[in-house]
């Protein structure tokens, strides 16, 4: 359990230390560099060497990990953990700031779906990157925090909103979620206010500002909860535990030498579709996979026989049983929280799992001395899904889909079992070191 809760409590390190996708990318850039791992341009050939550790950046948001193997690629394949580094939650819009009745207020949009009246009465943040003049001609970014409470959602009290309690917390969405702000005076201009408040905490002139990608983010920092503190409450645990985990199996399997070519995909966009060029819909994985077969002098048939033999776990949280609610749940599929990962199954491909992934990863979980549950979501709601179905289509590799179980997916305040990230962990961790007699079918 020792070794648990300093997994539990470095991944909410993580999670406080990365406010946004930018940042996600920022915090995992720190770690991959105390473990000798080399950044690769796209803009720029590539020279590789058996053994070596490689990274690779998209526009600041996604990232591909890889270790290349000691033997050749069609022997082995890709090894893949995929998994996403982005939030449901409120981004601001370009002509953000406005003024109402001498109240200064943020204007944003919603970026997802995430569980708006979470974010109600809550000590709010904005971080992001800023893009700006950089003085020759070009477009510099810059990452940006504001660590302290700048911006609030204040609820109606009940004696204005008498039916809250009954009817639930209702918020009309263009009208109601712009955030306060600051108190002003009428004849001032909303937009160089805002820009101010960039160039303090960026050190860049206001008016050298051009543009932004700033969401809001909850600067309450992640917590341990419950009677033996067996649970953990945070913001972006969708699914920045799964990045986590997967990174530090990763960066753990680094110590022992690997066969196979190890690969950690996290992409931006996933909770709004992936459709983008740094999304799981876009070319970024495929792309980097080439290249490694072309640096390596693998040609096109050698390439198809490599992913042939790949494999692909997709790593995104799933529904903890909630015993207020037992209707919202299949009667047989009530995973529950620090009993072990789960294997998601969709039958309209909403998970890319089958029986021959799910039994390999069940394999797998076997030799970690790992519990593991199943899950399937009711047949009269609709299921969300995840990078897998799409990104096991666009390589043609097996996929499993699975994930950590959670409580309040999309709240701002999201809580999961400090076991169950130990046990993923210690299960992808097998998977990478896994030999191809735990591998592919035939």
């Amino acid at each position: 359990m020792r070794e648990a809760k300093q997994q539990a409590q470095d991944l909410l390190d993580f999670i406080d230390a990365s406010p946004s996708p930018w940042h996600v990318i920022a915090t995992i850039e720190q770690r991959l560099a105390n473990f000798g791992c080399v950044k690769l341009a796209e803009t720029e050939p590539w020279q590789l060497q058996a053994g070596g550790r490689y990274y690779t950046v998209r526009d600041g948001s996604s990232i591909v990990i890889f270790v290349l193997g000691e033997r050749a690629l069609p022997e082995t394949g890709f090894k893949i953990i995929g998994a996403h580094t982005d939030s449901p939650g409120l981004r601001l819009k370009p002509a953000t700031a406005g003024i109402m009745e001498n109240w200064l207020r943020l204007s944003v949009d919603i970026y997802g779906s995430p569980i708006l009246a979470t974010f109600t009465d809550r000590d709010l943040s904005l971080a992001g990157r800023i893009s700006h003049n950089n003085g020759q001609g070009g477009v510099g970014t810059r990452l940006i925090r504001f660590d302290e409470a700048l911006l609030r959602l204040p609820n109606l009290p009940i004696h204005l909103n008498r039916s809250v309690n009954d009817d639930g917390l209702k918020l009309q969405k263009h009208n109601e979620l712009p955030l306060l702000l600051a108190n002003v005076a009428e004849e001032q201009l909303p937009r160089p206010y805002f820009t101010e408040l960039l160039q303090r905490v960026s050190g860049i002139a206001a008016a050298s500002i051009l543009s932004w990608d700033l969401n809001v983010y909850d600067t309450q920092k992640g917590a341990f909860w419950g009677g033996d503190q067996e649970f953990i409450a945070d913001s972006q645990l969708d699914n920045l535990a799964s990045c986590h985990a997967a990174l530090t199996a990763f960066l753990d399997a680094l110590a022992l030498p690997s066969e196979a070519t190890w690969v950690c995909a996290f992409f931006d966009h996933e909770e709004v579709g992936s459709e983008s060029h740094i999304g799981a819909d876009g070319s970024f994985l495929p792309d980097v996979l080439s290249r490694v077969a072309a640096a390596t002098g693998t040609g096109k048939q050698e390439f198809l026989q490599a992913m042939a033999r790949s494999f692909l776990v997709s790593a995104d949280m799933a529904h903890a049983y909630q015993p207020n609610f037992p209707s919202a749940f299949d009667d047989g599929h009530k995973v529950t929280v620090n009993q072990g990962p789960v294997i998601k199954v969709n039958a309209g491909q909403r998970y890319s799992s089958e029986s021959v992934s799910s039994a390999l990863f069940a394999s797998w979980c076997q030799q970690a001395k790992v519990p593991y549950q199943s899950y399937s979501h009711r047949c009269d709601m609709p299921c969300g899904s995840t990078i897998g179905p799409i990104t096991s289509a666009k390589l043609g590799i097996r996929s499993v889909d699975v994930g950590n179980p959670m409580w309040a997916m999309h709240s701002l305040r999201e809580s999961a079992g400090v076991l169950d990230h130990h046990y993923l962990i210690k299960v992808l961790h097998t998977f990478l070191l896994a030999s191809r007699l735990g591998g592919l079918p035939s």
